[in-house]
This record gives C-alpha cells, sequence and structure tokens, in this order.
C-alpha cells in the first residue's frame, strides 16, 4: 500500500528528528500536578531468555542481580512518593516482571502501603501461568498480561520459546489453568511474522477465541535499528506490503460478524464480549500510554512522560542503583516535545484509542486539530480514514484504522530508537550480556 510505506516513512522520520535524548542534570522529575493521581510505570528488566525482536531494556535473569535491582526500584519508589506523587495504579512492565515473584510481590506489598492503590497491572511469559506464581499474583495483580505472541510451535521455535515456555497447546492449558486468578487476563500476541502465513494466523485467532481470556492485543510486528539484523537472522526479513491484509483478517474475524467474540477497544486491543454482546469487564488499565496522558517510571531504563518531555533512566544497573543510593532519580537523559510534536502525539494517541474529540483538542491546545496539524488531517481524508469527521469529532473507517496502526507501530519504533541511544553507552559485562551471545557471565 503507497500509502502505508508513504507514512512509515513520514513518521520514522519525524521520530528520528524528535525522538533523540540529551543529557540533563536534572536529579528529579518535574513536581506532580496538584490533586492529580498517576499511573506508575515499573520496569524489570530481567528474562530467562531475550526476544530477538525485543529493544526494551531487558538482561539475562541473575538472582544476585535481580535481588539488589528490586531494592533500588523501592528506592526510587519511595523517592517518587517523598516527592508527592499520588499514584493510583501501576503498571509492571519488562523484561518479565515476574521473573523472581517474592522480589515482585514484596515491591507491590510496599506500593500498597505507600498509596492506595486501585489496580496493579502486570506483564508475565506462560511458563509462569502456574503455581506458586498464581497463588502469589492472586490479590496483588488484577489484571495480567501474558506474552504468548503465538500459539503455532514452528513460530515459537523460531522465536526461541518453544522449550522455555511450551508448546501451543501447553499454553492454551496454562491460560484456562489462571483465568480465575485475575479480573482480566491479557493474551499479548504478535501478527506479520516474517515467517507467518494466514493460516497460521487464523489459527491464532481461532485459539485466542476459544482461551477465554478476556483481552487480547494482536500488535503488528515492529523492531528497532539496534534489533533489525538480529530479528533478520532468526525470523526473516520483514515484509510489509502483506500487513493490511493480515490485520483486516484478524479484526474481522474477532470483531465482525452477527455473534462478534470482541469488540475494539484500542486499534489493536480487543475485549471480549459476554453471551448478551456486551463488555462487562472494562479494568482502569488497558495500555497504560493511552490510559494516561502523563505519567512517572521507575526503574532502569524506563520512560517516563510529564510536562512534555520524556526522562530517560540510566540503562546501566550499576549507575542505575549508584543514583537511587545517592537519594535521586536515576534520569541518564531527556528529549523535550515541542508544542507540535505534542498535538501529533494527542492526535495519535485519541486515533489509537479510536475517537478524537475535537473541542477537547482545541480546548488542550488553543487550536483546532485542523490548524494545528493541517498536513496530518489532509493526508488522513485523501486516503478515507474518517467515518465521522465533523466540527465534534474523528472517528476511523477500516482503513482509517490500519493507517493509525502504521503511525503508532512507527512512534513504537521510534521509541526503541531512543531506547538504543541510551543502550550504546554500556560497556563491559552489561554490554556483552546484551550484545554478546545473550547468556551470563
Amino acid at each position: 500500500m503507497l500509502a502505508e510505506r508513504f507514512l512509515t516513512n513520514t513518521v520514522k522520520t519525524i521520530a528520528g528528528n524528535r525522538l533523540s535524548m540529551k543529557p540533563t542534570d536534572e536529579r528529579f522529575f518535574p513536581d506532580p500536578e496538584p490533586n492529580t493521581r498517576y499511573m506508575l510505570y515499573m520496569h524489570v528488566p530481567f528474562c530467562e531468555r531475550l526476544c530477538p525482536y525485543c529493544s526494551f531494556n531487558r538482561y539475562p535473569f541473575r538472582a544476585d542481580i535481580a535481588k539488589p535491582y528490586y531494592e533500588s526500584m523501592r528506592k526510587e519508589m519511595l523517592l517518587l512518593a517523598k516527592q508527592g506523587y499520588d499514584i493510583e495504579s501501576i503498571y509492571v512492565g519488562g523484561g518479565t516482571p515476574t521473573v523472581d515473584i517474592n522480589e515482585l510481590c514484596e515491591t507491590l506489598d510496599l506500593a500498597r502501603d505507600t498509596w492506595d492503590i486501585k489496580e496493579v497491572a502486570s506483564e508475565t511469559n506462560p511458563n509462569h501461568l502456574t503455581q506458586p506464581w498464581l497463588d502469589k499474583l492472586h490479590g496483588r495483580v488484577q489484571r495480567l498480561s501474558v506474552g504468548v505472541q503465538s500459539f503455532d510451535d514452528d513460530l515459537l521455535r523460531q522465536m526461541d520459546r518453544y522449550e522455555k515456555y511450551g508448546s501451543g497447546q501447553e499454553i492454551m492449558e496454562r491460560i484456562a489453568e489462571a483465568l480465575p486468578y485475575f479480573e482480566s487476563l491479557n493474551v499479548d500476541m504478535i501478527f506479520n511474522f516474517p515467517t507467518q502465513t494466514e493460516d497460521m494466523l487464523i489459527s491464532d485467532i481461532e485459539h485466542i477465541v476459544e482461551c477465554g481470556a478476556r483481552q487480547t492485543t494482536f500488535s503488528p510486528l515492529y523492531v528497532s535499528n539496534a534489533t533489525a539484523n538480529k530479528m533478520a537472522k532468526t525470523l526473516g526479513a520483514m515484509d510489509y506490503n502483506r500487513e493490511f491484509r493480515f490485520y483486516k483478517l484478524l479484526d474481522g474475524i474477532l470483531t465482525g460478524g452477527d455473534r462478534p467474540f470482541f469488540r475494539r477497544d484500542t486499534i489493536w486491543t480487543f475485549n471480549r464480549l459476554n453471551d448478551e454482546g456486551e463488555d462487562d469487564h472494562a479494568l482502569l488499565i488497558d495500555e497504560y500510554q493511552t490510559a494516561y496522558d502523563a505519567y512517572p517510571a521507575i526503574g532502569s531504563g524506563s520512560i517516563t512522560h510529564l510536562n512534555g518531555a520524556l526522562y530517560v533512566n540510566e540503562f546501566s544497573l550499576r549507575d542505575y542503583s549508584a543514583a537511587v543510593d545517592e537519594g535521586r532519580m536515576a534520569i541518564m537523559g531527556k528529549s523535550v516535545l515541542s508544542k507540535r510534536d505534542l498535538m501529533r502525539y494527542s492526535f495519535l494517541v485519541n486515533l489509537y484509542k479510536l475517537r478524537l474529540d475535537k473541542r477537547a483538542f482545541k480546548e488542550e491546545f488553543g487550536v483546532s486539530v485542523e490548524a494545528g496539524l493541517p498536513a496530518e488531517m489532509a493526508f488522513m481524508r485523501l486516503n478515507g480514514s474518517f467515518a465521522t469527521d465533523d466540527a465534534c469529532e474523528l472517528t476511523l473507517t477500516e482503513r482509517g484504522r490500519y493507517l493509525t496502526l502504521v503511525m503508532y507501530r512507527q512512534f513504537l519504533s521510534g521509541m526503541n530508537n531512543l531506547r538504543d541511544q541510551a543502550r550504546a553507552q554500556l560497556t563491559g559485562l552489561e554490554h556483552e550480556l546484551l550484545f554478546g551471545d545473550g547468556t551470563p557471565a
């Protein structure tokens, strides 16, 4: 699709120019806004096995390194509380947050002792949908997101996940066991793997319908500059020409027909409908970047979004812990967003959530979306992106949903490249763990 290629290159260029990290001597995040409750993102950068397509800050798990890391993250969390941040919800990402379940539980318990927490969401991997993890997470985590990626055994082997996390059938059985322990279990899937066929994708969708999970995300495969070569060697070269076809296929099966199984919650997040065709289980958090306009983040490699700027935490575990031990946040760099950047971000996130309120946009930025983003609006209109385009709102056609997917995919790739800038500064053992053979020394 010509529009997809144009949009991919345009957003890639914008993200490359704007999402660049510069050093900063700031020791703390900006003070919180009065009478505002925030979501807190916590990053746990440890995995039992490193996936070739992942650009998040992650290291091979070692218990002797992980334990002091969690201690540092708890110290950093208390620094936020001392600064006056009022946290109402938590999202724990990784890495694999559940890789050291006892340390995770101690951290979440401290957070609940510190703030009035409404909900905790956490990521995990399929091998942790067993005991003792389920009992320990029950009551501490309300929304669990399990990274399945695919139920296809051949794809799992390509991703080096089959031996560690089990076959597609074993994962299905673990999902069934885990369902009663959480208010919502999200199954996180990826589509458009280089070797994935339509039949393989349809089979994955059928597994999602069958497994009973209340929510699923089907995000397109995206990479960063640093992971592109490694991914090509293990999974093959990317083919974006079929991405639209794959997206239409999964969207149509999940939400189409007389009795749809799911409804769209965002461009690529789907909530299961009950027997009456209603979604009766929506939780506070679906995806933290879209649920909150601004949020602090703690942990090595985390990215905070506050006051129109992105703050990047130290990627080096050693430097991260040293900063926290000094009684300050572990900020290594900052990317300041212009008003136009912020308008673009608002445009993207609201379309990703399937609706942009034009009046709210004008109230926030002082100009209409047409005046603030004339080129973006012209492009989307030219490509038939809007199902509703009146004085009040924008909603999306099928084509518009896909073009928004392309923009969001490239935005996330740009965020991955921002992480690459920070990761490139690692030296010694930490550099070897990430850029060597991926095994602990």
